[in-house]
């Protein structure tokens, strides 16, 4: 009877053994993985949505797509669209004249390409701003994403130094990375985003923090990136949650300005887009 029991505990002890799993891997370092993505002529294609979240409530308030493209050091142009989630049938009764014809733009897509640090916008509000005939506006040192950028993904893990200070005390996952970080902190760190915001965070609303979720694949490039984070730091109320996801790393790209139908100043004669009259206030209340 000992010799039987013995055998039982042994068989058991194997089959324990045989069926528990290998402990997993770490996953590996998104920095390293695309710092050796960043080539010339490649790059990789995006998609997220943005949720507003007041209380309780939570809200699709914009959706973007686009491509990045590469240089040695990091993002040499990008090409994105991006659309308010919103129809005219949602605006309700508008204001008439110019003010009500801004809004009804603000409803249609808009297209920001961008070569370098210069940003051509079309579509969207800017094609109100335009004189007859042109499409583009030429923007120096402009908004990576335009108008719906501003409300779109702040970390671009297209860029080493900003993956560098979110991993900085952060915890692996079974998928890859979480953490929080300071607003200043990527402000500081991520020249996309400070091109990206139309104005620079308070010093209270550096102070706050973006919570953030990256999933890696088995080559420790980003699929998946989740963040939110306080619309304080936009100027805003409530907080922001931006759900992005990545596809085709290493894909060749070629983005190009327009050359034809583009104009360096609105119809006005004006070309500073921070003095242009954006009735956000409708379009987020």
């Amino acid at each position: 009877m000992k010799r039987i029991l013995t055998g039982v505990a042994l068989a058991t002890t194997a089959a324990l053994v045989t069926a528990t799993p290998a402990m997993a891997a770490a996953p590996k370092d998104p920095a390293v993985a695309v710092k050796k993505q960043l080539k010339p002529g490649k790059g990789v294609k995006f998609s997220e949505r943005t949720t507003i979240i007041d209380g309780t409530t939570r809200d699709i308030f914009v959706r973007r797509s686009g491509t990045l493209q590469f240089s040695k050091s990091g993002i040499a142009a990008s090409d994105s669209t991006g659309r308010f989630n919103i129809s005219l049938s949602q605006l309700g009764e508008l204001p008439e004249g110019e003010t009500g014809e801004m809004i009804k733009a603000l409803a249609r897509e808009e297209r920001t390409i961008r070569i370098g640090t210069t940003s051509y916008l079309s579509g969207g509000m800017w094609e109100g701003f335009l004189a007859e005939g042109q499409t583009w506006f030429k923007a120096p040192k402009g908004p990576t994403g335009g108008l719906t950028g501003m409300f779109g993904q702040p970390l671009n893990l297209a860029e080493p130094a900003t993956i560098k200070t979110l991993l900085k005390g952060a915890k692996t996952t079974a998928s890859g990375y979480a953490g929080t970080t300071k607003v200043g902190d990527i402000w500081k760190a991520s020249p996309w985003l400070r091109s990206t915001w139309l104005s620079e965070p308070t010093a209270k609303a550096k102070k706050g923090s973006i919570s953030w979720k990256i999933t890696v694949n088995s080559a420790g490039l980003p699929t998946r990136l989740v963040t939110t984070f306080p619309g304080s730091a936009i100027g805003g109320d409530g907080s922001l949650s931006v759900d992005t996801r990545y596809t085709n790393w290493g894909t060749s790209v070629s983005i190009k300005a327009p050359t034809n139908e583009v104009a360096d100043e609105f119809k006005d004669g004006g070309d500073d887009i921070s003095k242009l009259p954006i009735p956000l206030g409708s379009l987020a209340g």
